[in-house]
């Protein structure tokens, strides 16, 4: 494991270099996010940010690949009690989360516990443009994860699976179309948000747990952190539980701040684009 994470930041750091768009529009990003570091501080955070970008890559080939025992034995649970709780309210459960560089090994954890519970995993995703990374995507968390990999835009499909009583993998932190998403606060910046979750959880009564996966800072494996249901949830404004859940990744990102993915241009919407207006250096 630790000579393939070496690997792992060693990719990091060459595409650091070569990848130079990407590093731009990462830049910006903590800049935005994090003013109150110092530009040396942000340069450390932006090489780390891509060492952690690389792991990132060869953790997907573990997850995708990999022996579930040895994925096992690198797990530190946190909160299991938490999902017990949902699961014992006989409802769907949505394990709201967000783009951490080893996201794909979250589910992979959390599987045998969810199994346990009685649940079966569904994963909602963004497709790619390319047909063949879809279907390779597609294919290898399904064969994972033992549950469907379904659409961000195919709400019909979400709740299917919700009223089904799947425990459903929700990325609530990409940037959202107008149809399902709202400007909200994202570290001090407007950023479109999605507001699916709130709708999700009205029409299906779903339970609503909070779910991340962050290294471990001894760098012998990881943190699966299951939060407490959230209570009063959806509330009776779909900004407010936008905002609730923003804070709620932005506490968990401020943890490891090299470990989210910070590559997206999160920040752009209809006549703002910080990304091609920035000169930045990097």
């Amino acid at each position: 494991y630790r000579p393939q994470m070496a690997i792992g930041r060693a990719l990091g750091r060459l595409g650091y270099h070569v990848i130079g768009a990407r590093r731009r529009v990462a830049a910006i990003n903590l800049r935005l996010c994090f003013p109150e570091l110092g530009e040396a501080e942000r340069a450390r955070l932006l090489r780390e940010h891509f060492a952690s970008v690389g792991m990132g890559a060869i953790e997907t080939g573990l997850c995708w690949w990999g022996d579930q025992a040895k994925i096992d034995a690198l797990a530190e649970v946190e909160g299991l009690e938490h999902l017990e709780t949902a699961a014992m309210r006989g409802r769907g459960i949505i394990l709201l989360s967000a783009h951490f560089t080893s996201l794909e090994l979250g589910v992979r954890m959390a599987k045998p516990h969810l199994r346990a519970l009685g649940y079966r995993t569904t994963a909602m995703y963004k497709p790619p443009h390319d047909p063949v990374i879809d279907h390779v995507m597609r294919t290898r968390r399904e064969a994972h994860i033992g549950g469907a990999s379904i659409p961000d835009d195919d709400m019909m499909g979400l709740l299917k699976a919700l009223k089904h009583k799947d425990a459903v993998w929700y990325a609530a932190d990409q940037k959202a179309g107008r149809r399902h998403g709202m400007l909200v606060d994202f570290f001090g910046q407007p950023a479109q948000t999605h507001v699916a979750i709130s709708r999700l959880a009205k029409m299906t009564r779903a339970t609503v747990v909070p779910f991340f996966t962050l290294r471990r800072a001894d760098g012998r494996g990881y943190r699966l952190i299951i939060q407490a249901p959230l209570d009063d949830f959806p509330g009776a404004d779909e900004a407010e539980d936008a905002l609730r859940i923003n804070r709620i990744i932005e506490t968990v990102i401020r943890e490891a701040p090299a470990q989210y993915f910070w590559l997206h241009q999160r920040f752009k919407r209809k006549g703002h684009d910080p990304y091609r207006a920035a000169n930045t250096d990097a």
